[in-house]
């Protein structure tokens, strides 16, 4: 199994999941997804939300911040749109992009292991620089959702 099969499968295991995709904010293309359905369209989804991604990095340059985009959360009436940011890739621009049922999931605990995810996922690229961690006791957190 590659390790997008893998982040995204551990990613579609989070409680509320609906949908997930792993995307190229550079061209919108979506390198995987699991999820979604007849009525969204991760298709369609995955380049609005590498526009999204895109206009907040420029603005948090053009403000001269000295500061990252983490991830960016869009607030719907029944869904949570989750972008993660994976960074540390130089060359590569990817987010996770994570639908979650908002009467189904705890955006705390979701936003907590799409963190988790997103540095095992970063930690096992290729281009990742070796001898590091994801962090201190990173797996500790993240369990699937048979166990919750």
């Amino acid at each position: 199994m590659s390790n997008i099969d893998h982040s995204l499968d551990m990613a579609a295991n989070i409680k509320g999941a609906f949908a997930v995709a792993l995307v190229d904010y550079d061209s919108g293309m979506t390198l995987g997804s699991r999820g979604g359905s007849a009525e969204f369209d991760l298709d369609v989804a995955a380049p609005g939300n590498s526009d999204v991604i895109r206009t907040k990095i420029e603005v948090v340059e053009k403000l001269g911040l000295r500061e990252t985009v983490e991830d960016i959360l869009i607030t719907l009436d029944t869904q949570y749109h989750l972008l993660r940011l994976i960074r540390g890739l130089p060359d590569e621009k990817l987010f996770f992009y994570l639908v979650l049922n908002r009467a189904q999931s705890n955006l705390a605990m979701a936003r907590r292991d799409l963190k988790v995810i997103e540095q095992e996922f970063y930690m096992a690229h290729p281009s990742a620089p070796q001898g590091q961690q994801a962090g201190p006791g990173a797996n500790q957190y993240f369990q699937p959702t048979a166990q919750r």
